[in-house]
């Protein structure tokens, strides 16, 4: 909290309503079924115990409450709570983002899948491997997706204590460890059937908290048209704004939202566990069909309770006012506020928090021990000795650890700043070169595994690089639009005069105030792009883009350099109609071209995995030394 912000006195601090025995027992009646739910998944599995079945339950699983899963999982408290806010403070043009999903969509369940679930892999790792031949671009890989989930898991686990920290006052550390050693133990004794079991009381249990919230709130100012003339009065009612410094923009939300399906669902280890625990391709790309009609439901019920928030707070900001201290807190201080007098609500809104939170963590934890088991250690001679009963139980001290992280890092989330920004900014540094890795792999036949490797580091670094260059230098924190204070009580704040108001113009990391008449709140002065356009002010929506971008352009150039692939030996582990056209360009270049041919052989031991042991083809690569075009095959037993 800034030292500009009013400290919350005793006096106010009765205000605002806590937790009642009712809300309690409402909370912690979600808990324990949560806790139940794992341990009848555990005894229902003994008998059964293989990684398969703790992993992907055995591919049988029914897609009902996959689908549910899936959606649980993958909407996590940052959704909750971060999406409410960034309509409360910045607008609604957050909310175009959902027109970018749709096309996402279509790549991810024609494109991506196919390939995945096609090859029968556990860990989408294994891709890298198949389609590139290269171990240090599979390490690097896996290390990326790794540092992925621990950060994601920290913060999604982070975003509930603040709920918490609002209606109960209990303190960060304690609610972290109170979830997280829930959570841990579920996943540990039940593996990805007590995940999926569990994600779909969580989800329910998440969507009626947040809808009951928010109809009664919405009915309580009015209803929807009063709310949404209220928030147009307000200046929160925007969608075309087409400047490509500011934060939001139509253009740079739509490309976020396409890359969100396409890097958050598409290539993630998360989801494709939920895709590949059914029996068919078929069947998961229907999955990722009735994803997006609940992800279109639930986000635009998330976008629209920041719309009644503000509706509720237009002339008493209670951020500004002192009454929470963190811009995240305030659908949690909403819900305790307006709706106290409703015995209970405040628990089943808490209660749906934690369980978008459980469900995202507990996927997260399984998806982490899958890929320490696949990408590290069975192939280890050690491990790979072991019996079904021995590998189980690794891969549930796996979940554990993943478990025990989670909590330790979600107590250094807290020193950061608001949670959607940091998050997408951070993930997107290190998911966005990872994820066109998978890309080029799929849609470029022409990228070897060296291009690849030069083309991620690069992305990786320039990436990093921004993120860190932003941070530095401070300047990067949007305005938030006009916040008022002239409605709040005469007791929680000095008012100068009868007439004076407070116009809070409010940053990220700073909230000053400045005094004004009650007319005076000209939404025209607030602006969020910046007269010094240089790369650390281009929105954060395009960071994953670029890094794509990037990974494309100099992977292509340096494969180009070094020697394109043969298209024959890419059959199978790119897109067939990418294949074509990229074997079609290859057979013109050859017609046309006269070659002295070279033919180097380099042997050394490269082991690859059990899977792909039997199909183990000769990899030509073409490359073009001053007149003439020179042949070198390299066996693909060795790296490339």
């Amino acid at each position: 909290m800034d030292s500009t912000e009013t400290p919350v006195t005793a006096e106010e601090e009765q205000l605002v309503p806590k937790f009642t025995p009712v809300d309690y027992t409402v909370f912690s009646l979600m808990l324990v079924a949560s806790v139940g739910i794992g341990l009848v998944s555990a005894i229902r599995s003994r008998g059964k115990a293989s990684t398969q079945e703790y992993l992907l339950g055995g591919k049988t699983m029914s897609p009902a409450p996959v689908a549910l899963s899936l959606l649980g999982g993958w909407i996590s408290a940052l959704s909750i709570l971060g999406n409410p806010t960034e309509i409360y403070f910045y607008g609604t043009q957050l909310s175009t983002v959902l027109i970018g999903c749709i096309p996402g969509c279509v790549v991810v369940a024609h494109i991506i899948l196919p390939i995945f679930i096609g090859h029968n892999v556990v860990s989408i790792n294994e891709y890298i491997l198949l389609r590139f031949r290269s171990r240090w671009l599979r390490t690097l890989s896996t290390l990326s997706m790794l540092l992925n989930n621990f950060i994601y898991m920290g913060m999604c686990l982070y975003a509930p204590t603040l709920a918490l920290t609002t209606v109960t006052g209990l303190s960060t550390w304690a609610s972290s460890l109170i979830m997280g050693s829930i959570c841990t133990f579920y996943i540990t004794i039940g593996g990805v059937k007590a995940v999926v079991y569990t994600d779909v009381l969580q989800t329910l249990i998440m969507f009626g908290g947040v809808l009951l919230v928010v109809i009664i709130c919405c009915v309580d100012m009015g209803g929807v048209a009063n709310v949404w003339s209220i928030a147009d009065r307000g200046g929160r009612i925007q969608f075309f704004n087409t400047s490509p410094f500011d934060r939001h923009t139509f253009w740079s939300t739509v490309v976020h939202g396409f890359y969100v399906m396409v890097s958050g669902v598409g290539i993630n280890q998360t989801t494709y566990q939920r895709f590949a625990s059914v029996s068919t391709l078929r069947i998961s790309q229907c999955l990722l069909y009735v994803f997006l009609v609940g992800l279109y439901f639930l986000w635009i019920v998330f976008y629209f309770s920041g719309l009644v928030a503000f509706a509720n707070y237009s002339d008493c900001d209670p951020l500004a006012s002192g009454k929470i201290e963190k811009s995240d807190q305030i659908i949690p201080f909403l819900v305790t506020d307006k709706l106290s007098h409703l015995t209970g609500m405040a628990g089943i809104f808490v209660a749906g928090v934690y369980g978008g939170v459980l469900s995202t963590l507990s996927s997260c934890g399984n998806s982490f021990a899958c890929i320490i088991w696949e990408d590290f250690l069975k192939d280890r001679p050690y491990f790979r000795r072991m019996g079904d009963n021995s590998a189980t139980n690794v891969v549930r001290v796996l979940s554990l650890i993943a478990g025990l992280l989670a909590v330790c890092l979600s107590l250094l989330v807290e020193k950061l700043g608001s949670i959607y920004q940091v998050s997408s900014s951070i993930l997107s540094s290190i998911a966005s070169p990872l994820s066109g890795i998978f890309i080029i792999g799929i849609c470029a036949p022409w990228v070897n595994g060296k291009g690849a490797i030069v083309g991620f580091v690069v992305s990786f670094v320039f990436n990093v690089w921004v993120v860190i260059g932003k941070f530095v230098r401070g300047g990067g924190a949007p305005t938030r639009l006009p916040l008022s204070t002239e409605g709040c009580p005469e007791n929680l704040f000095l008012l100068l005069n009868t007439t004076i108001v407070s116009n809070v113009s409010v940053t990220d990391d700073v909230l000053t105030t400045t005094t004004l008449t009650a007319t005076e709140l000209p939404i025209s002065t607030v602006t969020q792009g910046s007269a010094d356009n240089t790369i650390y002010e281009v929105s954060y929506c395009y960071s994953g883009a670029i890094g794509i971008i990037i990974t494309f352009v100099v992977s292509s150039i340096v494969s180009l350099c070094t020697g394109a692939v043969n298209p024959k030996d890419t059959e199978g582990t790119v897109n067939p109609l990418c294949g074509r056209l990229y074997h079609c360009v290859w057979s013109f270049f050859n017609s046309h071209r006269t070659y002295s041919v070279e033919t180097i052989k380099e042997e050394e031991s490269f082991k690859m995995l059990p899977s792909t042991a039997s199909t183990q083809p000769i990899i030509t690569y073409y490359k073009e030394p001053k007149n003439s075009l020179s042949v070198t095959t390299y066996n693909l037993d060795t790296p490339s």
